[in-house]
């Protein structure tokens, strides 16, 4: 319980004392009463409903144990861990005595496992809507496929979603009330909330909003009555960057931080071009650069830096500009000393509005609006045209004043008639849910759509997009031998593609630019290419001629929302952009960028290393590879062993490491030393037992939860496995490799089946009544991320049981997988999947379960 009231926790939790609003929702978190959405404006402290929710549940409340915070963009994740870390670094001292974990899914920040680590710890998850939104529906982006069930269970099931700036992604919202209605539906036992956060309200649903308190609060005050004097500009036809760049350069002398925004790629970098042909110290953010060169932007580059709340000591000085597309409208907590922009909708102007002065600080911030002749935009046709001549027409009326105040009192129904067309929902079904759920069908499936038409809905008038990364696999993998020694599938399963390595751009100019590159350099038409479509499916059978050759429209439907991985000896990006112009690089530095995906500390959660090198320190061997000699790799070591031992004349070794920590991938056959079954499988038990017995369960879910822990890997108790590790030792059975023991893939043995089949066999279910024990052989099938629904038939053997029909086996887990998702519902039953995972990935971080063994 608090200690404290909650004005005093708060103000020790934050730094800052509660406005009224911020109040009134703790009061309503007490009562049960969870408001649907809060509309308040922007600089009024949305965020904070985070250490609202934790002091709520300090308090005793009926809240989830979970609170999932999903942004539209992710230059925002950042910050927002940031408060949050902030807010558990005050926790003791505000009174409030249970931990909380936090963790960010994003960019190249890796998932540290915080809120998958141990279920019954409270946990602030911060996310995208992609990021969030494709694992709620069991096909999340940028993991394996093994790993997608224990992130639908977590998000789905004991979690509060609070959708920031709701009002710009209504697909989404409308996803995640579907997702609500559905399991109240269906008698979810811990069915998630749902609460939009949004500063510019679609519609009149149940909202809290700012009372008379707030207004009359002193820095509510401030900030709502901000300075922003407006003032519109006509452009012609062909001058708008120029009129735009001019009008910017006035303030050349003036020391303070300029914000631009222009709607389109092109447009920015014409006006960066301008600034820094006029000395402007000038940057840019746009949604089209690769998430590495952006993340390093917003937490390094010192222009940038000058437009956050609390700059570090490397902030620029002098006047900068910082030149932005709608990436910098939502979630960044930036404020700029004085805008200057084109039209856009309301929407978006009112974004861009919020990041000046957004403190209410300055006393003479203005705002310059730059729009085309209003007849162009009532006659225009294209896009959302008739809706920018509406928001004209609303800016024209608050005649110089843009503050947050003057907005708000704006007629709401002009206002939403001058949004940007909402785009067409769909709505999910519990058909498709379904189809979702069943993860290890990997391949097409009649029925089940991609993902992201009901996370952003579909919009006819927007462009298809496309992702481009660059991996080394995809040179030195090359070759049919190569490529059915080391399916690119499964590196890509093994190693999955993060968004830190991704850039993304509309298709048509991704494939533009990738021809003019081919134009240039004759030889990159041969190199090879992979591509990588939604599902994650990878065809690594094309080149970059093939890829750019024929119909341009063709090329276009093809890669449409796929990911084009190219060589590093084919181009490499410059600034984060895929161009045409920097030439082939000089070296594969800062190129391939797969192993920089870090923890919060900076730390590398994953290697690839050439040779011999010794494994780096806390991390486990996942694969090695034997190539050719790469001609282009001058450290390519010709001579090293293969895998029989052997030196191998011209071949090279690459070894594949990560954190256990963060693993995404299968990982559990090797750890940084050797591990006894024995050992491993009582930790299992007792993380089991500790988990459960923190949650809500019913008594007989918790005994199958822990029995499953117990019996999760009996199944490794088979020589073809234990070889398969490398141990060839019969004296001792291990659970995991370790050290200079090399994990090679003998056979498609699945230690899954295996422990289903011996805890059959073996009478090892005894005590558990038939419900029970239904549960414990799913839970015991599926804690790598198979039985959902299925073993693919090539998995369905086991080289020592004799006498058994293996394939009915299979079958049963088919409908024992139907059966417990209709009890428990699809979210419910990958949530008791994950308790198992987690307990697996817990015992396994622990340093006191490793071998004895090594005495």
């Amino acid at each position: 319980m608090m200690k404290r009231t909650f004005d005093e926790a708060f103000a020790l939790l934050t730094g800052n004392g509660p406005f009224p609003w911020q109040r009134a929702l703790y009061e309503r978190l007490l009562a049960g009463d969870l408001p649907q959405s809060c509309d308040i404006p922007t600089g009024l402290g949305k965020t904070s409903v985070i250490a609202v929710w934790l002091l709520a549940r300090a308090a005793g409340a009926p809240v989830p144990r979970r609170l999932v915070y999903v942004v539209n963009r992710r230059t925002v994740v950042d910050q927002t861990t940031d408060e949050v870390k902030r807010i558990r670094e005050n926790r003791e001292k505000a009174g409030i005595e249970e931990r909380i974990a936090i963790s960010t899914l994003r960019g190249q920040m890796a998932d540290n496992r915080e809120w998958s680590a141990d279920p019954s710890q409270p946990a602030v998850i911060c996310g995208t809507v992609d990021m969030i939104g494709s694992r709620l529906l069991f096909s999340g982006y940028r993991i394996g496929f093994r790993t997608r069930p224990l992130h639908a269970g977590f998000l789905g099931q004991d979690a509060l979603i609070v959708h920031d700036e709701a009002h710009l992604e209504p697909a989404f919202q409308h996803l995640i009330e579907t997702i609500q209605a559905e399991q109240e539906r269906t008698g979810d036992r811990w069915p998630l909330r749902v609460m939009a956060l949004t500063a510019t309200p679609r519609s009149g649903t149940e909202a809290l909003r700012l009372g008379p308190e707030d207004l009359a609060h002193p820095v509510v005050a401030m900030r709502f009555r901000a300075t922003k004097k407006l003032s519109l500009h006509l452009h012609g036809d062909k001058d708008l960057v120029e009129k735009v760049v001019g009008r910017a350069l006035q303030y050349a002398s003036s020391g303070r931080a300029v914000l631009v925004f222009l709607r389109s790629v092109e447009d920015v970098a014409n006006a960066v071009g301008r600034l820094r042909k006029a000395n402007a110290n000038v940057q840019q953010l746009t949604g089209t650069m690769r998430g590495f060169e952006r993340d390093r932007l917003v937490a390094e580059d010192p222009v940038f830096q000058r437009f956050l709340p609390e700059p570090d000591a490397t902030v620029a000085t002098g006047t900068v500009f910082l030149v932005c597309t709608s990436a910098g409208e939502v979630g960044v907590n930036l404020s700029a000393d004085h805008l200057v922009c084109d039209l856009s909708t309301f929407d978006s102007m009112a974004q861009r509005f919020g990041r000046v002065n957004r403190f209410g600080l300055r006393t003479d911030s203005e705002i310059h609006v730059f729009h085309p002749d209003p007849a162009s935009l009532d006659t225009d046709k294209i896009g959302d045209a008739r809706r920018r001549l509406e928001t004209l027409t609303l800016l024209q009326t608050l005649e110089g004043d843009a503050s947050p105040a003057a907005l708000a009192a704006l007629d709401p129904g002009k206002r939403q008639a001058a949004f940007a067309p909402e785009p067409r929902l769909l709505t999910a079904t519990d058909i498709l849910f379904d189809a979702w759920a069943m993860t290890t069908i990997r391949d097409a499936l009649p029925g089940r759509p991609p993902v992201a038409p009901y996370l952003h809905g579909v919009a006819e008038w927007e462009p298809p997009t496309t992702h481009v990364a660059w991996r080394d696999e995809v040179d030195l993998v090359s070759g049919e031998d190569l490529r059915a020694r080391y399916p690119p599938q499964d590196l890509i399963d093994d190693y999955p593609l993060k968004p830190h390595e991704l850039l993304t751009d509309r298709t048509l100019r991704i494939l533009d630019t990738l021809a003019q590159l081919a134009d240039r350099h004759s030889k990159a038409r041969a190199m090879p290419v992979w591509v990588v479509d939604e599902n994650g499916r990878v065809d690594a059978e094309k080149t970059l001629d093939d890829l750019i050759g024929g119909d341009r429209r063709v090329n276009e439907a093809r890669l449409a929302r796929c990911t084009v991985l190219l060589s590093p000896r084919c181009c490499g990006p410059v600034g984060g952009l895929l161009t045409a112009d920097g030439g082939e690089p000089a070296s594969r530095d800062g190129i391939d960028v797969a192993d920089e995906w870090l923890d919060g500390n900076g730390t590398r959660m994953r290697q690839r290393l050439f040779g011999e090198a010794p494994p780096p320190e806390g991390m486990r061997l996942i694969r090695t590879l034997v190539l050719e000699h790469d001609e282009h790799d001058e450290e390519g070591a010709s001579g090293d062993a293969g895998e029989d031992g052997e030196k191998s004349d011209g071949a090279q070794r690459w070894s594949w490491y990560e954190r256990p920590r963060g693993a995404d991938n299968e990982g559990s056959r090797s750890a940084t030393r050797p591990v006894l079954l024995e050992v491993h499988s009582a930790d299992v038990e007792r993380e089991a037992r500790d988990i459960v017995e923190r949650l809500p369960l019913e008594p007989g879910v918790k005994r199958a939860v822990v029995l499953a822990a117990k019996l999760h890997d009996v199944g490794k108790n088979r020589r073809v496995w234990q070889r398969s590790i490398g141990n060839t030792d019969p004296a001792r059975l291990l659970a995991k490799s370790g050290g200079t023991m090399r994990p090679m893939d003998i056979t498609l043995y699945r230690h899954e089946l295996g422990s289903i089949l011996d805890a059959e066999r073996k009478g090892l279910l005894a005590g558990l009544d038939p419900e029970e024990r239904e549960l414990a052989l799913h839970l015991v099938a599926a804690h790598h991320g198979r039985a959902r629904p299925h073993f693919p038939p090539e998995e369905q053997f086991d080289p020592e049981t004799r006498g058994l029909d293996v394939r009915e086996v299979g079958v049963r887990v088919m409908t024992r997988f139907a059966a417990l998702q209709r009890r428990f519902g699809r979210w419910g039953l990958a949530y008791l999947e994950s308790l198992v995972r987690a307990a697996d990935y817990a015992a396994s971080d622990r340093p006191s379960q490793v071998v004895e063994v090594e005495r």
